[in-house]
């Protein structure tokens, strides 16, 4: 099974629309040709869309990633990179955000360095930070995308009226929102963010797809109704539980970019197979209901 392509944007990149995320590639425990043979695994799946962040690891993830890039070049060659910055301690113990211009330049600079590339596909401002100065941002992005080191730009986990204006001072646009999205969190369908990324049709990257784990680990009435729906609709439909609730995000019109957070390959197999699991719109709304806990009014 290999999984399709999708634009996340007019004028934007092309992603696999399913993407392999890396933020805990620490705390697989692999070694850089341990984890370049999982990787390549998934780019021989289609999933070639690497997500990976400055702050993942306490920085340490981007440079095992390029280490395990740098062993073989041609798969290299086959994936796109997605990083993001603003996190970070950078000339302080402080945990805290920085969206500077300087902090922006060099927190790229140094991922460059880390991911032994020249380049990466796709940069996002990590967190929204209180103290950003849009235009200061804006020209950050245009010395990075007339430098080369970026091709695209994007932010993740901004609400709507942040998004907008960011937007504003750029003159080319944001090509996705990474938020957190899934049958346990609507909250972003609530707030208005996936209205937006389907007004500008942009798609949004998805964190946490599967609740983070708590789908399935979580003692609660809520995560037991789900999960119950979850193992009717996949009966049905002869799926898994987690190929359901991936379908179920597949499923939204504003074109759903999931982010696997698995380190297991035999997960990342199963998971490729949701693009082929067709709720019906009753099917999807069971779930909406399990997971609100009231029925549509």
């Amino acid at each position: 099974m290999t999984v399709s392509r999708i634009n996340m944007a007019q004028d934007g990149p092309e992603f696999s629309r399913l993407v392999r995320g890396l933020a805990s590639s620490i705390r697989w425990g692999k070694s850089p040709q341990e984890l370049l043979e999982h990787i390549a695994a998934c780019v021989d799946m289609g999933v070639t869309t690497l997500d990976i962040a400055a702050a993942y690891g306490d920085g340490q993830a981007e440079v095992l990633l390029g280490e395990a890039l740098a062993l073989d070049r041609s798969v290299a060659q086959r994936v796109e990179i997605v990083t993001k910055c603003s996190i970070g301690t950078w000339d302080t113990s402080l945990y805290h955000y920085d969206t500077s211009r300087e902090h922006i330049e060099w927190s790229v600079d140094q991922s460059l360095t880390k991911l032994q590339t020249d380049h990466v596909d796709l940069l996002l401002i990590h967190r929204p930070d209180p103290l950003m100065n849009a235009d200061e941002v804006a020209e950050a992005f245009d010395a990075l995308r007339q430098s080369g080191k970026v091709l695209y730009f994007g932010v993740s986990n901004h609400n709507p009226s942040q998004f907008e204006l960011l937007s504003s001072r750029l003159e080319m646009p944001l090509v996705t929102n990474q938020v957190q999205f899934s049958v346990m969190y609507l909250e972003t369908y609530f707030d208005g963010t996936l209205d937006l990324c389907q007004q500008r049709r942009i798609s949004p990257m998805v964190w946490g797809p599967l609740g983070g784990g708590k789908l399935f680990r979580e003692d609660s009435e809520r995560a037991d109704r789900l999960r119950n729906e979850l193992q009717s609709v996949g009966q049905e439909l002869d799926a898994s539980m987690d190929q359901v609730a991936l379908a179920w995000l597949l499923k939204h019109p504003a074109r759903l970019v999931p982010i696997l957070g698995t380190g297991k390959v035999e997960r990342v197999k199963s998971a490729t197979e949701a693009e082929d699991v067709d709720l019906t719109r009753e099917q999807w709304f069971r779930l909406w209901v399990a997971s609100t806990g009231e029925r549509l009014p």
